[in-house]
């Protein structure tokens, strides 16, 4: 019988929040109070029991198996993510997310060392990834959810410890505008993931490409792919020692471009401010915002300045509604940090896109050096 991909040895559950981190185990019973014997059935149809040591609040030390069936070669996976798994999310911890609300990955499987299955779910709505016309899907949902698979991969996939720090120097997408239409229930997704590049130093994975298809009802949604090198907190602590030291007094909040002319109904969800001139704006930093600031950092998320591309390329449009990032291409080049202003320029892309989209080359500056370039593809609804 076949091991889960995610064997439950190597499982780290909070006992706040105890959950099967396999799609297709189910767990009996709630989180304890004292010592007790829990049993998974697995997919395969593996039983296994397990004698935990815990208290509540804290994290589980040790998992003991007490009693299982003989153990076969480990293949991949039984519980495909492929069959759908949307009864649950994967741990947020393992997409780098303090919010459960913000995670859209539901369950992983592995076919080879290069090929993995991973099931999503996209909400009809969301407080910052509306729906576009209140009609369409949200395509910088496909760019999070991207960004969540390769952090999924390096923790289960490639046991990456958690508390290593991940700088991401690429992240592109493409959707298909037709197949973005919401319907009567949530988007159930499969997705394929492929990774292209794998380095590691010894056993530890140093750095990761891949490559992601999204389908939805066997229909091809979006594709798109990232690219990213991780680091342990010791030699991020080294890397980034000034920043860490002390953060620099954050800047004055600025004034928000009109909402309505960045495709936004708050100016709290607002990126851009008015700089005077017409293709240049400043980056507009909150911190208190749930979804682009989920939780505490040293620097200002990638997501951010994917928005920061949206909103620019929507601010430059015929018309400011209606439009969809059908296309992002976007290379990170160094951190974008608090204290000091970002600026964000645009200026239009040379194409043979039919005239309904427009394409533009997004550049983000700060302290005289170049933040991230972005090549964002506009249509209308």
């Amino acid at each position: 019988m076949a091991k889960c991909a995610l064997t439950v040895a190597e499982e780290q559950f909070r006992i706040d929040n105890v959950r099967s981190y396999c799609p297709a185990k189910r767990s009996v019973g709630n989180a304890p109070n004292a010592n007790q014997t829990r049993k998974y059935v697995f997919a395969s149809g593996e039983k296994l029991l397990l004698s935990a040591k815990i208290s509540r609040g804290s994290v589980i030390q040790t998992l003991v198996p007490a009693d299982r069936t003989p153990d076969s070669p480990p293949t991949a996976c039984s519980c495909s993510a492929r069959r759908g798994n949307w009864l649950t999310t994967v741990p947020r911890e393992f997409v780098h997310r303090a919010a459960v609300a913000e995670v859209f990955l539901t369950g992983w499987s592995r076919s080879d060392d290069a090929h993995y299955s991973v099931s999503a779910q996209w909400p009809r709505g969301h407080s910052f990834f509306t729906p576009v016309s209140g009609s369409h899907y949200d395509p910088m949902l496909a760019a999070e959810t991207i960004r969540q698979v390769g952090a999924l991969l390096a923790h289960a996939a490639f046991d990456v410890p958690l508390g290593h720090h991940f700088l991401m120097w690429g992240l592109h997408y493409s959707v298909s505008p037709a197949r973005l239409v919401i319907g009567d229930a949530p988007a159930t997704l499969d997705l394929d993931v492929t990774c292209t590049e794998v380095r590691k130093r010894g056993t530890q994975l140093t750095e990761l490409r891949y490559e992601v298809v999204i389908r939805h009802s066997d229909q091809t949604i979006a594709t798109g792919g990232a690219g990213y090198t991780c680091t342990s907190p010791t030699v991020y602590r080294r890397l980034r020692a000034r920043q860490l030291s002390g953060q620099p007094a954050p800047l004055r909040q600025s004034p928000p471009v009109p909402p309505a002319r960045v495709g936004r109904l708050s100016e709290f969800d607002v990126v851009l401010s008015p700089s005077g001139q017409r293709q240049s704006w400043q980056l507009r930093v909150n911190t208190r915002h749930p979804v682009l600031f989920d939780h505490p950092g040293d620097h200002i998320p990638g997501m951010v300045l994917l928005e920061a591309a949206r909103q620019a390329s929507v601010a430059l449009a015929p018309k400011h509604t209606g439009v969809l990032p059908v296309s992002v291409d976007c290379t990170f080049h160094r951190y974008a940090e608090f204290g000091s202003p970002c600026w964000i320029e645009a200026e239009p892309g040379l194409s043979d896109s039919p005239a309904s989209e427009g394409i533009l080359r997004v550049t983000g500056h700060q302290d005289g050096e170049t933040v991230f370039t972005a090549t964002v593809t506009t249509s209308g609804v």
